[in-house]
């Protein structure tokens, strides 16, 4: 593929302006473009600009170069049409029909983040400062990776381009874009070269600058310090990249304040959050219902994930998803996270093979994580039914008791005993109690990890270890990925599993104190069938929860009733 980085041949431009002040529709008219032409290597176009009087000038502007071509970077300068800002959108939308998200939005996580730290008497006559997601090519090739913004700088600005930095005045809360100064030949390769008046309209900021102006706009407002992001993620173990810049020493700088402050804001979403947070869940269950008509015996796992991608994407304008899509059948679904490119969901799915399918859709950064189980030809066996209400089980018992001030690590905890319980009555663990059980960890070999996280602009978001309790060490529980209370404005998922993975229950047989609750006889009868998990997202009202993904079928009754009908 040819880079932007084209080497332009010198242009000469000759204009010769004929007024006419006769023509009555130029009050309303933005500038045009007409009769482009390319002959003996000259470009000639007819530009008309609009004149204060609300009368047209029209130029006839000619291009010598020695390939048309090198000519096209002006077009785009000299009479390329130029966008009127009454026409730019103050709003983010795929498409007719998509969701169509305010830059109000991100203007009111500004200004939440503002009042925080006024609140708080943090750094009074400071300026945030930050720097957005970075144009990366593919290892050291030519190849852009497709671009996705940085979850905080999309938090405050809603900004979808690459290469941009941001600042906001903590007192008074205006807010500056800087934006990339892009060279002529952008309009050639990438499209329309936009001003810094489109992206103040088109982002609701209070001004926008170019990048190479940061010191100068900066200096100008005398802030006490420059707050920057530094931090460690609680997910990843990431550090969070601090954002640099040539003159960045002249100011004072903290590192101490952003970074928690601004994932504890993102903790509960805000109105406008959560109907984003609505629509991808609703989009991702219609998709998950896509796949579960299509998907039988004989497919392969990955018509599922691309059965899944182009539902949300045709209907939904989801171009992206929230994490790599796990589409496992059979003894693949006591995998965790399969679907990774060592196990790139290419296993042809058996009749009798439980399918667990783990997707979720993203619309302007906001991703859903739901996860489905289902019988690949239609109908649950006796086993696959037992496992699958005892999941679905646990998962309703922690959904029944959610509410605001409710532990988290307490929900987990409920979740393994509801399946312990279960195994219990079944006869799949004997010879001890439910506690007795419990202190040996016999819930984590069947459900090994967490029981949910918070999700939002990440499919792990932010916050879950932020004014918490300590992660506590103990099997199972200590993937948990927050242990805070539940607040209201929080969404988290809710996905119990059972599983029968190899590698956890033949560790459990060596072990004396786990092996001796544990019927081998029983429990081999559901070894190959891999497991179940049960996921939805959820929010957190002031008196209990919002199901956000409530629109897939979850009971077996519902699931059989849904394929056969689909079939």
């Amino acid at each position: 593929m040819l880079r932007s980085t084209l080497v332009l041949a010198a242009l000469f431009v000759v204009v010769v302006a004929r007024p006419d002040n006769t023509d009555q529709e130029c009050a309303d008219k933005r500038d045009t473009l007409s009769d482009c032409v390319c002959q003996k290597g000259y470009r000639t176009c007819l530009k008309v600009d609009t004149l204060e009087e609300g009368c047209r000038e029209k130029k006839r502007v000619k291009y010598n170069s020695r390939r048309c071509n090198d000519a096209e970077q002006y077009l785009s300068r000299k009479c390329g049409v130029q966008r009127n800002t009454k026409d730019v959108p103050d709003y983010y939308q795929m498409g007719p029909g998509t969701l169509k998200i305010p830059n109000t939005l991100f203007k009111d996580n500004r200004k939440r983040m503002c009042d925080r730290l006024v609140a708080k008497n943090i750094s009074r006559g400071a300026v945030m400062f930050f720097e957005g997601g970075r144009q990366e090519q593919q290892y050291d090739t030519d190849r852009d990776i497709e671009f996705q913004q940085e979850s905080y700088f999309m938090w405050l600005f809603g900004v979808m381009e690459a290469d941009f930095y941001g600042a906001i005045d903590v007192d008074n809360c205006e807010s500056i874009l800087f934006m990339p100064r892009l060279p002529d030949s952008y309009a050639v390769w990438m499209g329309e070269l936009k001003t810094p008046e489109y992206f103040k309209k088109r982002y609701g900021v209070d001004r926008v600058n170019y990048t190479d102006e940061m010191v100068t706009i900066l200096s100008q407002l005398r802030p006490s310090a420059l707050l920057i992001m530094d931090g460690v993620n609680s997910d990843s173990k990431s550090h969070f990249e601090a954002p640099s810049f040539e003159g960045m020493d002249q100011f004072k700088i903290d590192t101490t304040t952003l970074y928690n402050e601004i994932a504890e804001c993102r903790v509960r979403k805000s109105p406008g959050e959560m109907e984003i947070m609505r629509y991808v869940n609703e989009m991702s269950c219609d998709a998950h219902k896509e796949v579960m008509k299509m998907m039988r015996p004989g497919r392969m796992e990955y018509e599922g994930e691309a059965t899944f991608k182009h539902y949300a994407y045709m209907k939904g304008g989801m171009r992206f998803v929230g994490y790599t899509c796990i589409c496992a059948s059979g003894e693949n679904a006591a995998v965790l996270h399969y679907g990774h490119a060592g196990e790139p969901n290419d296993k042809r799915v058996n009749s009798g093979d439980m399918l667990l399918f783990d997707m979720g859709s993203e619309y302007a950064g906001y991703t859903a994580d739901i996860t489905v189980s289902f019988p690949a030809n239609g109908r649950f066996t006796e086993n696959q039914k037992f496992v699958y209400n005892t999941c679905l089980k646990a998962n309703r018992a922690v959904q029944a008791a959610m509410r605001p001030g409710v532990s988290w690590p307490d929900m987990h905890r409920l979740a393994e005993r509801t399946i312990v319980e279960e195994f219990i009555k079944e006869g799949v663990l004997i010879n001890g109690t439910a506690d007795e059980m419990t202190d040996a960890y016999m819930g984590a070999i069947f459900m090994p990890h967490g029981l949910g996280h918070l999700i939002g602009l990440d499919v792990h978001d932010v916050g879950g270890y932020v004014n918490a309790p300590p992660r506590i060490d103990e099997p199972g529980i200590k993937y948990l990925r927050t242990t805070r209370d539940l607040e209201e404005g929080m969404v988290i998922t809710v996905e119990p599993g059972v599983y029968f993975g190899d590698a956890l229950i033949e560790k459990a047989y060596a072990n004396p104190e786990q092996a001796k609750f544990m019927n081998k006889e029983k429990i081999e009868q559901f070894r190959g069938m891999g497991g179940v998990r049960i996921e939805d997202g959820v929010a957190v009202t002031a008196d209990g929860i919002e199901l956000l993904s409530h629109n897939v079928p979850r009971t077996v009754e519902e699931i059989e009733e849904f394929m056969n009908r689909s079939n």
